[in-house]
């Protein structure tokens, strides 16, 4: 699957990122290694990691000892269902060295950069009532205008049923804690990097047990949905690296994070995909509990009120919405001592407009 771009899904909960030739590869390595340095002190390096995925260092195929890959924390494994968006922040998305060619090549892309600060790279969200995601690539994002954004973002934030205010509410908290960072340090600048948001497609609502009789008369769910004392629970987190030969990485990876840390990018790795067989595993939608909501009952009556139970939580239950956000793609990060302007008025504008879909 060449979107893949020899991106993997690591057993261990690590995703491989492969090294892009130079100098972005080796420039995103240095920053890595520079925010993650064991002897670090940098106050501001070190509160950045708080926004990053975490970083092992690099890894080679033992077969292929000069392909590197950046070894990464998998942000979407901990949810059942991620829903997950990539959105490039910054009024530029061509770092001060670029050559006028490639300036051209970027503002052609997608000339409202400077006006709208930030591009969505591609979402892929889960719906409820079908059980399947729908993904948006990069042509999406680029078809956005300034009257349409703001409904374009929210598709990311509607699951067939209703609009996720919580994590819309939750992902503005936490853009709002990067946005305080970026005020407050003059160290780096950003260009062409990206916010990944992800939360949890399965709403909070599956994870509290639903069978507490009390919420589930209020809430009308039907008699035969729920038995006793099950906790709704789904596991997809099955990416195993299954055997090295010959040079071949043969690797399965779900439709997860892998696609989204390289969604928007060249295909520069083509020339490695002699030995990278990648294979994505449908995965059987099994429910792992004995508590089963079939396609039947979805297809039927049901809807309006598992609409109820899925979006109308109550507030304790919804405010520790499971979300993340977090920053990826390092290949242009320069020092710098001046505030990154571009990157901040980029991210107070996509607050902005979350805040508006929140409003409305």
């Amino acid at each position: 699957n060449a979107s893949l771009l020899g991106i993997l899904q690591h057993p261990d909960g690590t995703v491989l990122k492969q090294l892009q030739p130079p100098p972005r590869g080796p420039r995103e390595q240095e920053f890595y290694n520079k925010v993650y340095d064991s002897d670090c002190c940098n106050s501001i390096l070190l509160e950045l990691r708080e926004y990053l995925p975490k970083y092992f260092g690099v890894w080679s195929p033992p077969t292929a000892p000069n392909d590197t890959y950046l070894k990464l924390e998998d942000v979407t494994r901990k949810f059942n269902k991620p829903c997950i968006m990539d959105v490039k922040i910054g009024q530029k998305s061509y770092d001060p060295y670029a050559s006028a060619e490639k300036i051209q090549q970027q503002v052609s892309k997608y000339p409202l950069m400077e006006e709208i600060g930030f591009l969505v790279l591609g979402m892929r969200v889960y719906h409820v009532s079908s059980d399947s995601y729908e993904t948006q690539n990069q042509h999406y994002g680029r078809s956005l205008t300034k009257e349409t954004v703001k409904d374009g973002i929210s598709k990311f934030f509607h699951n067939g049923y209703c609009l996720r205010k919580d994590a819309i509410a939750a992902s503005i908290q936490k853009m709002e804690k990067i946005l305080e960072w970026f005020e407050g340090q003059k160290q780096l600048n950003f260009y062409a990097s990206s916010l990944l948001f992800v939360y949890e497609g399965l709403c909070q609502a599956t994870t509290v047990r639903l069978s507490d009789v009390t919420l589930a008369e209020k809430r009308g769910v039907p008699k035969g949905l729920l038995s006793g004392g099950d906790i709704l629970e789904y596991n997809n987190n099955i990416h195993v690296i299954n055997s090295m030969e010959n040079g071949k990485i043969e690797a399965s990876v779900s439709k997860g994070l892998s696609k989204f840390y390289a969604l928007h990018k060249k295909a520069y790795s083509k020339r490695h995909h002699s030995q990278l067989k990648v294979e994505n595993l449908e995965q059987d939608n099994v429910w792992k509990s004995s508590t089963c909501i079939t396609q039947e009952h979805l297809n039927g009556n049901v809807i309006p009120q598992l609409e109820k139970v899925f979006c109308h939580m109550p507030a304790e239950i919804k405010e520790g919405a499971n979300v993340e956000v977090r920053m990826i793609d390092f290949a242009h990060v320069f020092p710098s001592n001046a505030k990154d302007e571009g990157y901040i008025y980029g991210l107070k504008n996509l607050i902005t407009v979350l805040q508006n879909i929140l409003d409305s």
